[in-house]
């Protein structure tokens, strides 16, 4: 029986809020490395927002538990549905590594966690400078990891809207339901909508795939 599956609305806020804090910390921590002139302001920025995105990967995490996401096109290969799951799953450990690593880095330093002024967080390791060593240099592997593994995420979602048109950007694009259990339009658009061939249906669904 067909069903129409899509992500909901705060799967979808958090999926695009998300993405941009992600961006920008990414380039914030460029930005610290390229110019020591703006490293002080980019620090005091770049706090806050790990913060941020620790808490909202929280939120993001207990809503996909509880929401089950869209299954992939039953005619995804089997290989481009393991990495659907793996890149996945990376990116969730990597938003809940990323500041973990680095709140411990600056507690094993012994440099404050301030998030505003007057707000500062609780240190979360012991004073340590072989400890900040080795987690100062984990936090910079990790942003590579992390960088590397958003633009495989970026890659993908292209594929998915611009060569197989199978509805799955879609869905968390415009959240638009897509129709599991029927073949794929061969005019379809980038939404998974038809754009010239009025007998095709979209794409069947893989019910045990998990994405985004």
């Amino acid at each position: 029986m067909n069903r129409a599956t899509h992500f909901n609305l705060t799967a979808r806020l958090l999926h695009w809020s998300m993405a941009v804090l992600i961006v920008t910390m990414l380039f914030v921590g460029i930005g610290m490395v390229a110019s020591m002139s703006w490293r002080p302001g980019l620090v005091n920025l770049h706090r806050p927002l790990g913060i941020a995105i620790l808490l909202l990967a929280i939120v993001r995490l207990i809503n996909r538990l509880r929401h089950r996401p869209p299954p992939l096109p039953a005619d995804l290969p089997a290989v481009q549905t393991l990495a659907a799951k793996a890149s996945h799953w990376l990116l969730y450990a990597l938003m809940f590594a990323m500041p973990l690593v680095g709140w411990s880095m600056l507690s094993a330093g012994g440099y404050p966690v301030t998030m505003f002024k007057g707000l500062a967080l609780p240190p979360i390791a012991p004073h340590n400078a072989t400890a900040y060593a080795v987690l100062r240099g984990a936090h910079t592997w990790l942003a590579l990891l992390l960088f590397a593994t958003v633009l495989a995420h970026l890659a993908a979602a292209l594929f998915h809207a611009w060569v197989r048109r199978d509805g799955v950007f879609a869905a968390m694009a415009r959240g638009e339901p897509r129709q599991v259990g029927a073949p794929l339009r061969p005019g379809a658009d980038a939404g998974g909508t038809s754009s010239g061939d009025p007998g095709g249906t979209t794409a069947p669904a893989r019910t045990d795939g998990n994405r985004h």
